[in-house]
């Protein structure tokens, strides 16, 4: 198997986890729990320069969970396997 074979198998692998933890009752409540503590579906802006990269990293990680959640294994793979590295999310270069 080569390296790309390989590392696509783990990343779908790791969507069906998060799938599985996250797409169940149990799940659904936790999910919206993390989108208000993250701060999902408003904004991260705080005057306090630290509190604000806070917010970004908690939301990154929620939108990181419903990445694997609601993608497609294509979709996910466009995004996160992509060999540019400039096309990931949070890329500096």
């Amino acid at each position: 198997m080569s390296l790309l074979e390989r590392a696509k198998q783990y990343l779908f692998r790791r969507r069906t986890a998060y799938v599985k933890t996250f797409l169940n009752p149990y799940g659904d409540e936790v999910l919206r729990d993390l989108a208000r503590f993250c701060r999902a579906h408003s904004s991260t802006f705080h005057v306090d320069a630290r509190a604000h990269a806070v917010a970004e990293g908690r939301r990154e990680v929620f939108l990181r969970i419903m990445h694997h959640v609601n993608m497609s294994e294509e979709d996910l793979w466009r995004l996160y396997g992509d060999s540019n590295a400039n096309s990931r999310p949070g890329s500096t270069s």
